[in-house]
């Protein structure tokens, strides 16, 4: 079992500001980025938050590939829609700014629409399906990522884990919030297993004869040099209906491209022709739906809280205690850390200390350390 170490929240928030603002992000930014890490934590995301500063964000900024200060261009604008171009910032800025954008235009006409090209990994997003909710609206996020999906029937992955995701108000202390990837688990699930030195389950990862795989290390490894693929959702051929998740995949491929004149599949994988790192130019869209414009904000969610209410309400299979709705997983993660912090194993300790002692943070001292 591994040794984990809770760090509360606030000096955990804080390292992560004061690290992203020893690679060159402006003060301002690294809050931002800062509270899109810390709030996946929080809500028990552990393959978005603490764990993925220093592989996603700092190692990047230090080869290049992506730019601690972000510019965020409007190319093109009506109404209701906008296009922008991010010039490899930080996504977490991005993403937000182009999700105020989104709701703006729906509070004033009722509906909105961003599609951004040339961004970066940008954390959840169920961090911008919370805003749109907490604005009284509908949030629709989506984003496409390198290859790593193979279609049905194929072996070379293709498609990003391209989340396809849904957010909204409801009377309950906590919004409706579906954050999933189009495939059977996502890179940073695994990431989470590879700190933990335990093998993923078969069905998640094949190989190029179609085989399922479950060693993890190596395949991290493969999955950047084409050599394993992960499955869509609903897993191998089309038994477990596994075209499905390849269908949505290819949805969210299209709308984080195709409207806003951005790169896709095999133009994502962050490498040139030489095989020399270049920015991932990743492609997001947001969607807001103003409630208000449809019906009484207060009706929705009371309508949309009896809903939630009655599925888990509904009759439960043999030996399981509850059923749950989506968002509520998250809630209940929070309840449960918010007096205890983020817990660190022991691969994300040493990558802390690294990054600490790089940047000469000399004000943190983990718990941790003896």
């Amino acid at each position: 079992m591994e040794e984990i170490v809770w760090i509360d929240f606030e000096t955990m928030e804080n390292f992560m500001v004061d690290v992203f603002k020893g690679v060159g992000v402006p003060e301002s930014e690294a809050r931002i980025c800062a509270d899109l890490l810390i709030t996946a934590d929080k809500w028990g995301i552990d393959s978005h938050g603490i764990g993925r500063l220093k592989t996603i964000y700092y190692d990047r900024i230090k080869e290049g590939i992506q730019f601690p200060d972000t510019n965020f261009e409007i190319v093109r604008e009506g109404p209701t829609t906008a296009v922008v171009d991010g010039h490899h910032g930080m996504g977490h800025v991005i993403g937000k700014k182009a999700m105020e954008l989104t709701i703006a235009k729906a509070r004033r006409y009722g509906m909105g629409m961003v599609a951004v090209r040339n961004s970066t990994h940008f954390g959840i997003c169920g961090y911008y399906l919370n805003m749109a909710a907490e604005a009284g609206m509908i949030g629709m996020v989506g984003s496409n990522a390198r290859p790593s999906i193979a279609p049905t029937f194929g072996v070379e992955n293709m498609l990003g884990t391209n989340p396809l995701t849904f957010g909204f108000p409801t009377d309950e202390d906590f919004p409706f919030m579906l954050d999933c990837a189009t495939s059977v688990t996502q890179r940073g699930k695994i990431e989470v297993y590879g700190r933990a030195d335990r093998e993923i389950p078969p069905g998640w990862v094949i190989d190029s004869s179609g085989r399922t795989r479950t060693d993890t290390q190596q395949i991290l490894i493969d999955l950047v040099e084409g050599k394993a693929a992960l499955t869509p959702l609903g897993g191998i051929g089309e038994e477990g209906a596994g075209y499905k998740g390849y269908g949505y995949a290819t949805v969210v491929e299209v709308l984080s491209a195709a409207l806003q004149g951005g790169a896709f599949m095999k133009g994502l994988t962050g490498f040139n022709e030489s095989g020399k790192k270049v920015p991932y130019r990743l492609g997001h869209f947001f969607m807001a739906v103003d409630i208000a414009s449809f019906t009484e904000l207060d009706a929705f969610k009371k309508s949309a809280g009896e809903i939630l209410r009655r599925l888990r309400a509904s009759q439960k299979a043999p030996g399981e205690e509850r059923i749950y709705t989506a968002g509520e997983k998250e809630h209940l993660a929070w309840l449960e850390r918010r007096d205890k912090g983020v817990p660190v194993g022991k691969r994300l300790q040493e990558e802390m200390v690294a990054m600490r002692d790089e940047l000469n943070l000399t004000g943190y001292r983990f718990p941790f350390e003896k």
